[in-house]
């Protein structure tokens, strides 16, 4: 799930996944990230989720992928759309 919030010249993006779906730890790897691995590592929260918070530039897009223990990568759902196998979003 994304979560957003808009500021002034940016979106705060966070990206929410459940706290044990997939098991072990997961990192958000995308273009503003230069696509490296845990840079942005979920972190559980108090609902029983885990979530990290990136603060993105406002009216652009990015791709962006998930990656979990094992070399495990998968796509966001309730993504704004899909290019190739990356989710992408929209801020």
């Amino acid at each position: 799930m994304l979560e957003r919030k808009q500021l002034k010249d940016r979106t705060q993006v966070t990206f929410v996944l459940p706290a044990d779906t997939p098991a072990g730890p997961v990192s958000v790897v995308g273009d503003f990230n230069n696509w490296e691995p845990g840079t942005h590592t979920l972190e559980a929260r108090e609902d029983g989720t885990r979530a990290v918070t990136v603060a993105l530039p406002g009216k652009s897009v990015h791709s962006f992928r998930y990656l979990a223990a094992g070399d495990y990568w998968f796509n966001e759902d309730h993504a704004d759309g899909h290019d190739g196998p990356n989710s992408r979003l929209h801020t």
